[in-house]
């Protein structure tokens, strides 16, 4: 079927219309014409992939990385990176309108970044390519296929930072020279923001050795490993070699991030992203949930006469507590639920700062935090969809019977450029 795209839509995909079908299809662009086989059919739906453009659009360019379309983690690498920057905030708007019924017509303040080498964390998948059982057996290195998971071998990656592209290379000479692990299943790394230490998670299915042997053998192949932690996936156990995290400095000051805590990925976005959260009037109580190793959470302590930090991952929270004790601040460092900690929270806090997974707040913490009624908002955002979802409770879209708060800006940090996810931040203020 040959297919005119309308528009693109949040998950990758562009939009078009075939026969009363709604058609969608990745990797292309408004206006152009695309030829595109079916791979799944719905009643009034279809999904389809590319076989050719048709009629491409001007705006069209060849992508920087050859694996590009082949490989899952990509989505934008034919369009124009400006262009991306004006497509996601199409999206955005869109998206919070379909969904959650959320108008917001106002300017929304794109920050873009260096569009490759930003990544500063990347996770590898390790497949043998022969009999795993052999000693010396060839494996293979890359990330899942577009659509599948299955192993697409890659020996480059444009949006790796240097130190992570270099780790990429030895790995896949190692797999090449049959000198990786056989039971070696996955190797997740993390570079500091001078790219000169790696924190390193390698998954086995089963160790098959000491895991000292182990540790000796991924140290002496990858460079700048300054932790490395062992997993074995049948066992479910760890082993650890090193102190357990590495510091990296951003917004003035430096943290510590263990093994098991998150922290952004984007190496260029870190210190606007900061000063973008904790950019506001000071107070006295500032409450922050889902604060993991603490980025918002010191320079929050710095402005506010108490600040709440609220994360249910343990491992982030020692992080945390580390970080405010390295700086010199204080904080209350909570290591509870936020839907429960909420449900028992009697204080009415200053300014409320939320960060949370893909999965959004949830309705019962919107609902409380609502009821709390802080006069200020910051809603950092990973996901629109769900972000559209709990902006639609906290402003009362037509759904809802009052409307608590109004958005009064929103910002669209490009975390992750090539890409379509979609980093936001909105604020509001209570009505």
């Amino acid at each position: 079927m040959n297919v005119r795209i309308e528009k693109l839509v949040y998950g990758g995909e562009g939009l078009g219309h075939y026969e009363g079908s709604t058609v969608f299809v990745p990797y292309v662009l408004p206006g152009e014409v695309v030829a595109v086989r079916p791979t799944e059919r719905k009643k009034k739906f279809v999904r389809g992939k590319p076989l050719h453009i048709v009629t491409p659009a001007p705006e069209r360019v060849s992508a920087p990385c050859p694996h590009f379309a082949a490989c899952g983690g990509c989505h934008y690498q034919h369009i124009p990176y400006e262009a991306q920057l004006k497509y996601k905030a199409e999206i955005l708007r869109e998206t919070l309108s379909r969904i959650g019924h959320v108008q917001w017509d106002g300017e929304i303040r794109a920050h873009p970044s260096p569009a490759l080498g930003y990544r500063n964390r990347a996770q590898w998948k390790v497949r043998s390519a022969g009999d795993s059982s052999t000693p010396g057996a060839r494996s293979a290195v890359g990330y899942s296929r577009a659509g599948s998971s299955a192993l697409l071998p890659v020996q480059e990656c444009p949006i790796l930072a240097p130190a992570l592209a270099e780790t990429l290379r030895a790995l896949t000479s190692l797999g090449a020279a049959g000198r990786l692990p056989a039971t070696l299943k996955e190797v997740e790394a993390f570079c500091d923001a001078g790219g000169q230490r790696l924190l390193v998670n390698a998954s086995c299915s089963e160790f098959g050795a000491p895991p000292r042997k182990l540790a000796e053998s991924l140290r002496a192949a990858l460079p700048g490993v300054e932790s490395l932690l062992l997993h074995e996936a049948q066992r479910d156990r760890f082993e650890l070699d090193g102190p357990g995290y590495i510091s990296y400095a951003a917004a003035g000051g430096r943290f510590r991030v263990g093994h098991l805590s998150f922290f952004q990925v984007n190496r260029f976005l870190v210190d606007e992203l900061v000063r973008a959260v904790a950019d506001g009037p000071s107070g006295g109580l500032a409450l922050e949930l889902f604060a993991g190793v603490g980025l918002f959470t010191l320079p929050l302590a710095r402005q506010f006469g108490r600040v709440v930090a609220v994360e249910s991952n343990e491992a982030a929270l020692r992080d945390l507590q580390a970080n405010l004790d390295s700086a010199g601040v204080t904080a209350e460092a909570l290591a509870l639920d936020v839907e429960k900690y909420l449900a028992s929270c009697r204080e009415s806090p200053d300014l409320v700062v939320l960060d949370p997974p893909r999965a959004g707040a949830g309705h019962a913490a919107i609902a409380r935090l609502i009821a709390l009624g802080p006069p200020r908002i910051t809603y950092l955002s990973c996901d629109p969809a769900t972000l559209a979802r709990d902006l639609a409770a906290l402003t009362g879209a037509p759904l809802f019977n009052t409307a608590p708060y109004a958005i009064t800006e929103m910002r669209l940090f490009d975390i992750f450029p090539q890409t379509y996810h979609i980093e936001s931040l909105v604020r509001l203020e209570k009505r």
